[in-house]
């Protein structure tokens, strides 16, 4: 496969491709003759187990180091569970401190008196003002 099908394959752009090889997440393929990449048929399948990896909040580094236990030896699921299970422990404390931020902020918007939108809106955290 060359660059494109395997870039439309995957739902990915032939920057996204390239990219992925810089990071040391795809093997840079063997090139034909005339300079063109030949991507073996699995490539898409691997560019999409990196998208969805990232779109569940793993980071390319953490990609990369999946994508290692993946393809090693076997005996490696237990390992990839527990990452699996660190991020997602992970995750939930992210979203519990993004929740405590939300519900500050909204404490502190329905202590404002500028409801009517034509003051200033003047909130106080900590020991300073702050103007939104």
């Amino acid at each position: 496969m060359r660059i494109g099908e395997v870039a439309a394959s995957a739902g990915v752009n032939i920057q996204t491709v390239r990219f992925y090889e810089r990071r040391g997440l795809l093997q840079e393929p063997p090139r034909l003759p005339s300079g063109y990449r030949v991507y073996q048929d699995q490539t898409p399948a691997l560019i999409r187990f990196i998208k969805q990896a990232q779109s569940v909040g793993f980071t390319l580094n953490e990609i990369r180091e999946l994508l290692q236990l993946r393809n090693g030896r076997v005996g490696n699921a237990s390992q990839l569970r527990s990452i699996g299970e660190a991020k997602i422990r992970a995750l939930d404390d992210e979203i519990q401190r993004l929740i405590e931020a939300r519900d500050v902020l909204s404490q502190l918007l329905n202590a404002c008196n500028c409801s009517d939108g034509g003051s200033e809106c003047t909130v106080t955290i900590g020991r300073r003002e702050r103007h939104l």
